[in-house]
């Protein structure tokens, strides 16, 4: 994966960068048979809740998994792949560690959205751009099943938030949405995005399932300093000196092993 020198300053730019071909179809099969192993083993929970922030929905469901790499070594392997990791590098720089790993699932006709925030809000390092998100649409996400919204340009800015009384952790703010972009993407598509820039997904409205998991990645040299996801000093290193292919993280080799865990969970469906 090689970015266009226009492609990088668009991300520097605009804090996003939507690449609608990414993941391959057998890639993406192989994504749904996963995540369908997960949620068969009750391995997702609905964060949607009542709007008091505690008691769950019994209307609205957003079915997250967070993190998903103890669960899976599919989803371990994912941030390790080439193409993933040739990106991150272009777009924050050498050394890249994996901060975060979750997928969202939001359900035909009762799908709830996750309201507008900043992941910076909750990771507070001193240069968002130094941070990005990869958002993978598990199938095609459009307006109407809710996809990813972004609002360019404005990632310097900190905007307040406030606990998110329809989630049962989330936080969220109150951008001005004029400037909102809507990121519909052909299932494997993606949507880089970086730490500051505001962006929210909408309810699904149509009869099947949407999902969407998100990777998140951060440059090396902001690892003491960014708060939440995996504990600083453990998170995965893919890239530099300290990188040992994930033996040192996770006791076995996990780059190179992107392609067999496709076909696994390909077989998954065929058995």
């Amino acid at each position: 994966m090689l970015f266009t020198e226009t492609q990088i300053q668009f991300f520097r730019t605009e804090g996003y960068l939507p690449v609608p071909e990414f993941w391959s179809k057998e890639e993406v099969q192989a994504m749904r048979n996963e995540l369908n192993r997960l949620k068969d083993a009750g391995l997702l929970r609905n964060v949607a809740t009542a709007g008091d922030g505690k008691t769950e929905s019994k209307t609205v469901a957003n079915l997250q998994l967070c993190p998903m790499a103890p669960h899976s070594t599919f989803f371990r392997a994912m941030p390790f792949a080439e193409k993933a990791v040739s990106a991150v590098q272009q777009l924050i720089g050498d050394p890249v560690l994996l901060h975060l790993d979750q997928v969202f699932i939001k359900p035909g006709q009762h799908g709830a959205g996750t309201n507008w925030h900043q992941d910076n809000a909750y990771f507070k390092i001193a240069d968002p751009l130094k941070g990005t998100a990869l958002w993978t649409a598990v199938h095609d996400a459009t307006i109407a099943n809710g996809t990813l919204r972004v609002i360019p340009r404005m990632f310097r800015e900190e905007l307040p938030h406030e606990r998110d009384p329809y989630s049962d952790h989330h936080i969220r703010c109150y951008p001005e949405e004029a400037q909102a972009v809507p990121v519909e993407l052909p299932a494997g598509g993606v949507v880089f995005f970086c730490y500051g820039t505001p962006h929210a997904t909408g309810g699904n409205t149509t009869d099947n399932e949407r999902a969407g998991i998100a990777l998140h990645f951060l440059n090396g040299d902001q690892d003491q300093e960014a708060l939440a996801g995996f504990q600083p000093g453990k998170r995965p290193v893919l890239t530099g000196a300290e990188a040992t292919n994930g033996e040192r993280e996770y006791g076995v080799p996990v780059a190179g092993t992107w392609a067999s865990e496709v076909q696994k969970a390909l077989q998954a469906l065929s058995d």
